[in-house]
This record gives C-alpha cells, sequence and structure tokens, in this order.
C-alpha cells in the first residue's frame, strides 16, 4: 500500500481481522487518489510558481520571454486582486529585491486578507461587489493616478476581481444599482463574455481602463486563471488589455435578453441613449504601448502536473475538460465510461481519467456540501465493489458550503456507509454529501489554498 493507510485499516492484528485482499487494493487506489491531488496543489502553488517563472539577475528581472530593469524605474508599484491576490502579492513580493520599496494595493475577499509589508489590504465581497469593491477601486486609482514613465506596475490579476474591484464610471450609479445589474446578469441566462461586455462599460477600472489611468507607465500584468487561451480579457474584465467588446456589443446583450425594463433608472438610461456611453480602450490605444500580459498560470498548468503525478505513479492517464458545467449524473456517467475504455484498451495496467471544470449541482436541501462531494456521492453506487476511486475537490480548498475541498470514494464505500448505518442516498437528498463522507473519514481537508483553478476530479 502506497502511502499511509487510512485510520480503519491501522489497527493491530490482535484486535481486528486482516481484511480482504480486494479491500485492501480499494483502500490503495484511494488514497492514490489523495497523493495524486496534493502533488496536484503543490505543482501550482503560486508562490512557488513565481520563484519558478519569474528569473531574477541582478537588476534584470524576465517572465515568458519580457525582460525588465527594475533599476530604471524611480517607483515601483503593484496591485494584487482577485481570490488569489494575497498568494500572488507573497510571490511577487519574495521575489523582488529586498532593497525595493514597493507600493501597493490588495484587494481580495473579506475572509482571505493578507497583511504585506507596502500593501493596502481591502476587504470586498464576490459574487455581487459590496463597500469594499468601491474602496478597492478608489484606492486602486489613486494608487496609479500620477505614475509616469519612470514608474513600473506590477498587475496581479486572478479570478473574482470583477466583484472584488469596481466602481462605475457616472457617479450617479450607486452600489445599490450595480448590483441589482448584477444579479439580472448572472439570472438572465447570458455567458461571462456578454456579462462582461456591458459590465466592462459602465466601469472606471474594466476593459483595458486601469491601463489607460497609467499610459506612459511600463505595466507587468501576471495572471492566474482558468479561462482558455485567446479569452484573457475575461479574466477580472481585462483592466489591463485593449477590449474586444464594444457599446454596440453591450446594447445588444440588454436587448436579447429583455433587461431593459428592469434595470434601475440611471443604467436604463445609458442604454437608453448608448450614444453617451465611453468606449472602451482598443488595440493600439496608447495606453498599451508599454503594456504585457503573461499567462503565469492557465487550465492547461492544472492538466500537466496532475497528468505527470498520475503518471510517475505508474497509471496510463488521459485528460478530459468534456464534462465542464454537465449536470453530475450524466458527468460521473461520462468520466466513469471514459475510465472503462482505458481500462480495456491497457489491460493489467492501472488507469486514470483526469478531468476539470466544474459540474452543474444544484441545491435542493439546507445540508452541508458542495459538487464536488456531490459528484463522488454520484458516484459511489456505480463504484461500488470495483476496483475504482473517484475523487474530486475543488483546488482552492472549498466545497460549496462545506469547509472541505471535496470527497474521495472508492469501491468500498458503499459497503462501509451501510456498516455504519448510513445510506449514502439519504446524504444526497438534502445536499448534505460533505456529512457523509466526514462520517467516513474520507473528506479532502486542505484548508484555504489562495489558489483560483478549476475543480479537479480523479478517476483510477
Amino acid at each position: 500500500i502506497r502511502g499511509t493507510p487510512p485510520a480503519e485499516y491501522s489497527q493491530s492484528r490482535s484486535t481486528r481481522r486482516r481484511p480482504p485482499l480486494s479491500a485492501i487494493r480499494m483502500t490503495a487506489l484511494k488514497q492514490l487518489a489523495r497523493d495524486i491531488f496534493h502533488e496536484t496543489l503543490a505543482g501550482v502553488d503560486i508562490p512557488r510558481t513565481f520563484e519558478r517563472k519569474l528569473r531574477l539577475s541582478d537588476s534584470r528581472l524576465s517572465v515568458a520571454g519580457v525582460t525588465i530593469n527594475l533599476a530604471a524605474y524611480r517607483s515601483i508599484r503593484a496591485v494584487a486582486m482577485g481570490k488569489a491576490s494575497a498568494a500572488m502579492a507573497r510571490g511577487l513580493v519574495a521575489r523582488l529585491p529586498s532593497s525595493i520599496q514597493l507600493q501597493g494595493v490588495l484587494a481580495a475577499p473579506h475572509d482571505a486578507l493578507a497583511e504585506l509589508p507596502g500593501f493596502r489590504a481591502i476587504g470586498a465581497a464576490h459574487p455581487v461587489p459590496d463597500e469594499g469593491s468601491f474602496s478597492a477601486a478608489r484606492a486602486i486609482l489613486d494608487l496609479l493616478a500620477d505614475a509616469d514613465e519612470h514608474t513600473l506596475i506590477f498587475f496581479l490579476l486572478s479570478g473574482g476581481s470583477s466583484a472584488l474591484v469596481e466602481l462605475p464610471l457616472d457617479p450617479n450609479i450607486t452600489l445599490q444599482d450595480l448590483q441589482q445589474l448584477h444579479r439580472l446578469l448572472v439570472t438572465c441566462g447570458a455567458p461571462i463574455d456578454e456579462m462582461n461586455a456591458v459590465r466592462k462599460h459602465l466601469s472606471a477600472v474594466k476593459g483595458g481602463r486601469l491601463a489607460a489611468i497609467a499610459p506612459a507607465a511600463m505595466k507587468l500584468s501576471l495572471g492566474v486563471t482558468d479561462v482558455p487561451q485567446g479569452r484573457e480579457s475575461a479574466l477580472a474584465s481585462g483592466p489591463t488589455l485593449p477590449d474586444p467588446t464594444t457599446v454596440a456589443d453591450a446594447c445588444h446583450v440588454i436587448e436579447r435578453y429583455g433587461l431593459l425594463p428592469q434595470l434601475p433608472a440611471t443604467i436604463r438610461a445609458k442604454f437608453e441613449h448608448p450614444e453617451a456611453i465611453p468606449e472602451t480602450p482598443k488595440a493600439g490605444d496608447p495606453a498599451f504601448a508599454r503594456a504585457h500580459f503573461v499567462m503565469l498560470l492557465g487550465m492547461d498548468d492544472l492538466f500537466h502536473h496532475a497528468r505527470r503525478a498520475a503518471e510517475a505513479r505508474d497509471c496510463v492517464a488521459i485528460c478530459d475538460n468534456t464534462t465542464d458545467d454537465w449536470p453530475i449524473e450524466k458527468a460521473a456517467d461520462f468520466l466513469l465510461a471514459e475510465l472503462a475504455r482505458l481500462r480495456a484498451a491497457h489491460p493489467g495496467r492501472r488507469v486514470a481519467v483526469i478531468a476539470d471544470g466544474e459540474v452543474s449541482s444544484p441545491v435542493t436541501g439546507d445540508g452541508v456540501g458542495g459538487r464536488n462531494s456531490a459528484f463522488v456521492l454520484a458516484c459511489v453506487d456505480k463504484i461500488a465493489g470495483k476496483n475504482i476511486a473517484v475523487l474530486s475537490a475543488g483546488t482552492d480548498g472549498k466545497d460549496g458550503s462545506s469547509p472541505a475541498a471535496g470527497a474521495v470514494a472508492d469501491g468500498s464505500t458503499l459497503d462501509r456507509a451501510r456498516t455504519a448505518g448510513l445510506d449514502p442516498r439519504d446524504f444526497f437528498r438534502p445536499c448534505d454529501s460533505h456529512a457523509s463522507f466526514k462520517a467516513l473519514g474520507d473528506t479532502l481537508d486542505t484548508g484555504p489554498t489562495h489558489n483560483n483553478f478549476p475543480d479537479l476530479r480523479l478517476l483510477l
């Protein structure tokens, strides 16, 4: 058995009979899934990534083909925003020479704030902006206001920034107005790109406008995200990138979903007279002449580290992102079928299917859990008695309303649950999947990872 045997098999032979070989094999597979998950998390650790990817030689900092001479600037500033902002700020501070006096603003969720030298830390809300979001935006605009050609600005961007940092272009638009707009957008069925088209054209900080605040400064944006390549402007609503959307696109979204009558009066007036809405900066704007964007960690990195960890443990592994946003049952059936096909193609070998993205898990009860533990619970019946392990977890360390990142199960889980007087199906009905796995000792408890990648699922 690789790794540390779980508690249920740790008692001495004098007090417990030796478990059957099939149970030992299944337990070992479950532990293997845990090992792969934790090694993957270590591989995408943000401070370690800064150390690995940012090269410092004397005063020259290089990353992904961009080289900046730190000694050429009188002032060095940093804006860290998003769910991973604290980890990114720590990574940058650790990589810069200790002689640099950094000025910065760090905008993070209220429960993920961190005090760092040189940074003003501001807590804000996600997914709906709050007063902290306005305060963070004002602090960032103040930080950038006097930046000139002798100023270097690091923008550290991660998911969640669109809500955590916000301020309307028109001061007559209130926080309550923006909150109402946000709720309309997220419930109308519009995809994220369409929502962003609307928000960018009302915002003082989105759609390239942070770059436009400091057009003469040298700007290096470093991103951590799960957005696909070619859609980088979706990260944080693209505050430092040319905006590919237009006022006409934003108007089309409002029209397509019939939102105009439901908009707050101040915002409705904008879309009734769209000629008065200022256009966002586009490619070729002088604001981007001295701007660089580097995706420090993307969705490919998660697959790369997970597959490498699986193959290092003698698994034949494939990666599949087909099931992103699928309903749980459909995703479970599809991925287990992929696992069966892979096993048939490689008889006698250990095989692994690695998937990422978010599965759809409507909340239908008042229990404690999330989409990851619900996904594993949906697999328990399907893998009962088989030499299969299934793990699903949030790479940020949280799974819905539960304190765990997710859960892991194998072919013995259903029997163990029944022996303990539990029926996993009873937990699924009130959306209380976390309690089921906690009772069996099969939760994944990482604590906050301060990362912002999609969920990871492993089927072995």
